[in-house]
């Protein structure tokens, strides 16, 4: 019989339709993704073609050849402005209200951070020092944009495949500074003060403590993070990744913290990837403001959504999202399937 769970974090019902219900195993493609060399020599994003991005603001350094064939490249992580900015870096922060016209000056920092010199080397496929590089560079970034006085919040994200919204393959993540704070952060933060109002406890912190007591749903654990799939996900294999301490502001995460979560991150990507045959997914991370530090009531945390259904006609219509899986068969699933290549 079909159910109905209400998501409190995101303050969403969400309709488990068991009757129409997939096996997980099912959403893997019938014929896989097409196979990437590891240059493209038109890519603007592999080495040798630094000059088609805009003037870097960022890199990590590497030594060595890229592979068999391949050019020399002397970074593993560069940081650019996006070619084709949502928002504009130079202008200046105004707002103006005329009747219900309200107007805010299209002032924000757009940033793309290339995560691989290799054009076929996703997430996935990283080793944990590579992919730990990755996750420093998200933090170095997302501090320096939140510093800008203009910014009130940043989102970064990183869309993989084409159902996703990618527009280029080569593996990269995308940094979103805008002047004011997006409506779907302050929902999910005055749903989370509303609880702390009314039970004294952090919202994320409770629903951790219950995933964690229901165990059911976890996909994986590591010393600082958990990964599960939330008991009203919105979509099929849904994952969130939530630190075990208490955390309100990404920034107050400690190094060996973010090492950690990057190589849990790369543990439940490999299971995506050789579980689900590398399906398309956005990755988030869900964090409060700058200013949010020591926050009592909310914590930050990451949040990876397959793209395996499409959003129709009922979900735009109702807002309410139908799952035509069960979390916890998705978590059983994920949990089974082995973080490296099946021989």
């Amino acid at each position: 019989m079909p159910e109905l769970r209400y998501n409190f974090v995101t303050g969403e019902w969400v309709i488990i339709a068991t009757e129409r219900a997939k096996r997980p195993e099912d959403f893997a493609p019938r014929d896989g993704r097409k196979t990437l060399p590891a240059h493209v020599p038109t890519c603007p994003f592999c080495p040798g073609n630094e000059s088609q991005t805009p003037p870097e603001l960022f890199r990590i350094p590497r030594r060595g050849a890229l592979g068999p064939g391949g050019p020399v490249s002397d970074w593993q992580v560069r940081v650019v402005p996006n070619k084709f900015p949502a928002l504009d870096a130079q202008a200046e922060l105004s707002r103006k209200t005329e009747g219900l016209k309200r107007h805010v000056s299209g002032a924000g920092l757009h940033e793309v951070i290339i995560e691989t010199p290799e054009h076929n080397r996703t997430l996935a496929l990283l080793d944990e020092p590579e992919i730990e590089l990755v996750v420093q560079a998200y933090y170095r970034r997302y501090e320096a944009i939140t510093s800008d006085p203009r910014i009130a919040h940043a989102t970064l994200f990183r869309n993989h495949g084409e159902r996703a919204g990618t527009s280029l393959e080569h593996p990269h993540a995308q940094i979103v500074g805008t002047p004011i704070m997006p409506p779907q952060v302050r929902s999910r933060m005055e749903n989370a003060l509303r609880f702390y109002d009314e039970t004294g406890e952090c919202l994320n912190c409770s629903v951790l403590a219950q995933e964690l007591h229901d165990r059911d749903r976890i996909v994986a654990q590591s010393e600082h993070f958990v990964a599960f799939v939330p008991y009203a996900a919105l979509t099929p294999f849904h994952i969130w990744m939530f630190p075990l301490r208490h955390i309100a502001s990404f920034l107050e995460t400690g190094p060996e913290e973010l090492a950690d979560f990057a190589r849990l991150l790369r543990q439940v990507l490999r299971k995506l990837y050789f579980g689900l045959e590398d399906p398309d997914y956005n990755l988030t991370l869900r964090a409060p403001p700058r200013e949010a530090s020591g926050l009592k009531y909310f914590h930050w945390y990451a949040g990876i959504i397959p793209r395996l259904t499409r959003t129709a006609g009922f979900e735009l219509g109702s807002g309410m999202f139908i799952n035509t899986t069960l979390p916890e068969q998705c978590a059983a699933f994920l949990r089974d399937t082995p973080a490296n290549a099946p021989s």
